[in-house]
């Protein structure tokens, strides 16, 4: 079940007190209104009774989807120990077990894993994606605004790369990602009980730290 409380908190616009709703853990698969609302980020959207202005409030947050056997700890905070402690016993049921530092790489990771992709996957097909932009398309990367998974549909992928108005799709079959990972394994791998942060940061360290160790 959904894990909720109430706390007093200041508006940031208008520095009034009032009391919300916040949540601290999800459980998709039994509460279906509170899944679909992470799934849009609205989980964490409040409004001020004052101003009436909205704004996020991204406390440490656990969502647990059973069905589809992934845990994801939302917090720029470390894992609390409360759930490294049960990090072994899910890691041996075969949940994958992340943690993500924002909102959106939250609802990204939920679309990603309810597809029955895999993140590692993903994060190579975007961080292609930046290359191909960058060194076939002429483009600069400051005026990349994101980099986003769409879908996979027919074994193919679908990234978006954003750039302000503009937008361009890349198309990578599934099949050449996952050589490429297969063939690398150890370049890849990572400690599913830690609740590893997979996503852009992640992957191009892991590329940083190769060119390192070549140079």
């Amino acid at each position: 079940m959904s894990q909720s409380r109430e706390i007093i908190y200041k508006c940031p616009y208008c520095q009034k007190e009032f009391e919300m709703t916040i949540y601290d853990a999800v459980n998709a698969n039994k509460d279906l209104d509170e899944a679909e609302r992470c799934k849009s980020g609205d989980i964490f959207k409040q409004l001020c009774p004052h101003c009436h202005k909205d704004f996020m409030v991204m406390n440490p947050f656990v969502y647990t989807d059973i069905d589809n056997k992934f845990i994801i700890f939302v917090s720029d905070e470390e894992v609390p120990e409360s759930l490294q402690e049960l990090s072994k016993s899910f890691d041996e049921a075969g949940y994958r077990l992340r943690r993500c530092r924002t909102i959106k790489e939250f609802t990204e990771k939920i679309q990603i894993f309810e597809d029955g992709m895999d993140d590692i996957l993903v994060e190579l097909a975007k961080y292609d994606s930046f290359i191909e932009y960058i060194d076939n398309r002429k483009g600069n990367a400051e005026d990349i605004s994101s980099i986003e998974y769409q879908h996979t549909k027919d074994d193919v992928m679908k990234i978006n790369v954003r750039c302000d108005d503009r937008g361009l799709s890349f198309l990578i079959p599934i099949a050449a990602l996952e050589e490429v990972v297969n063939s690398q394994k150890d370049f890849f791998a990572i400690d599913n009980k830690a609740f590893p942060l997979i996503n852009s940061d992640w992957i191009i360290q892991l590329y940083n730290d190769a060119e390192g160790l070549i140079s």
